[in-house]
């Protein structure tokens, strides 16, 4: 029998008229500016783009768009902004069409409200996340051989967006209504007569070619777990590490280094001054083909979430970053309903 899990992963994603490209970007309150600064322009070598008098705009070594992380004053931490790229300022106007059709709270931004970024479109998900898509911003030269002045690791590009859940199968479904294809997936078994219903505990959605776009893990939310820059290379993981650790800053690092079973993936977790987490991330795969069909892992599968089968830390379950409502408060949250570490296995990671 074709369980509900099943059948929600089968599910071909939609084709809204809308084209939304990838995860672009991520916008963090931050309380300290010159702490955050320092941790992701000096500890991690990322590149300024611009400075104002509350933000800070950055961008990876090889990414020609202006900026992919902004580091905003505030009184308190919570990730204010998670950015998609459009294909064309037509595909604003169709996603405000789609959104207003669904009663979400929506806000336009004229071009330049951000240094060299175009007009832009805000929206509140229907669990609570606040999303904006954007189709230009200036552009700069690539410094990706630029091997001279490297400094970091270096981080590349940035590639996704994980999103704690606390109903990880309904925020699937809007994922997949926006034109989401799931790569891979994590689920809870069925065993003997159990008559409990299959869950998922885990999803990988994408637009790019790649494992993921957006992430979902179950856990007290909504929340962002974290988000992530490309790394070429596994030893770019481990130079990181190691030049944290020169400079004593050790304690930053939350786990790993180490490889996902789940998407390949060669990774760190890093916990930056106000504790928003950024993972380093390396080796995952292509996924472009039209017949590409979701990896289920079994929530038992010791290797799914760490192929080593290192178990990860509680913090990585039950820490993430507050998400900034349309009031201008922190959005409230709820428990998930289902939660991996209460399932069989001895050993999660």
């Amino acid at each position: 029998m074709t369980t509900s899990a099943q059948q929600l992963v089968s599910t071909p994603p939609a084709r809204p008229p809308f084209d939304i490209m990838r995860a672009a970007f991520v916008e963090l309150r931050v309380t300290d500016l010159a702490a955050s600064e320092h941790f992701y322009a000096q500890l991690l070598g990322m590149i300024v783009s611009a400075r104002t008098r509350d933000a800070i705009y950055l961008r990876g070594w090889e990414e020609r768009q202006h900026h992919s992380l902004i580091l905003r004053r505030a009184p308190v931490a919570t990730a204010s902004r998670l950015g998609f790229r459009v294909r064309t300022e037509h595909d604003l106007e169709l996603l405000g069409e789609h959104f207003d059709a669904l009663d979400l709270a929506t806000r336009w931004h004229a071009p330049n409200t951000d240094p060299g970024m175009g007009r832009s479109l805000h929206v509140w998900d229907p669990f609570g996340y606040p999303l904006e898509f954007y189709a230009a911003m200036e552009q700069f030269d690539t410094q990706h051989q630029r091997f001279d002045l490297h400094r970091g690791a270096p981080l590349l590009r940035f590639d996704h967006l994980n999103l704690h859940s606390p109903r990880v199968e309904d925020t699937f479904g809007f994922w997949l209504s926006l034109g989401f294809r799931c790569s891979e997936y994590i689920s809870t078994d069925r065993v003997g007569g159990d008559p409990s219903p299959e869950r998922i505990t885990g999803a990988w959605l994408l637009r790019k070619p790649t494992v993921h776009d957006v992430a979902l893990t179950a856990g007290t939310g909504p929340r962002l777990h974290h988000f992530a820059y490309w790394i070429a290379e596994p030893a770019g993981v481990l130079r990181a590490c190691d030049q944290l650790a020169g400079g004593y800053h050790a304690d930053v690092i939350e786990r790993g280094p180490g490889r996902h079973g789940v998407s390949n993936a060669f990774f760190v977790y890093l916990r930056d001054p106000d504790g928003h987490r950024i993972e380093l991330y390396s080796c995952d795969y292509y996924t472009g083909d039209p017949d590409h069909k979701p990896l289920r892992w079994s929530v038992n599968d010791p290797r799914c979430r760490s192929f080593w089968g290192a178990r990860a830390p509680d913090s990585w379950y039950d820490e993430s970053s507050l998400l900034l409502g349309p009031d201008g408060a922190p959005e409230p949250t709820e428990p998930a309903t289902v939660d991996e570490r209460a399932q069989h296995s001895e050993v999660l990671a």
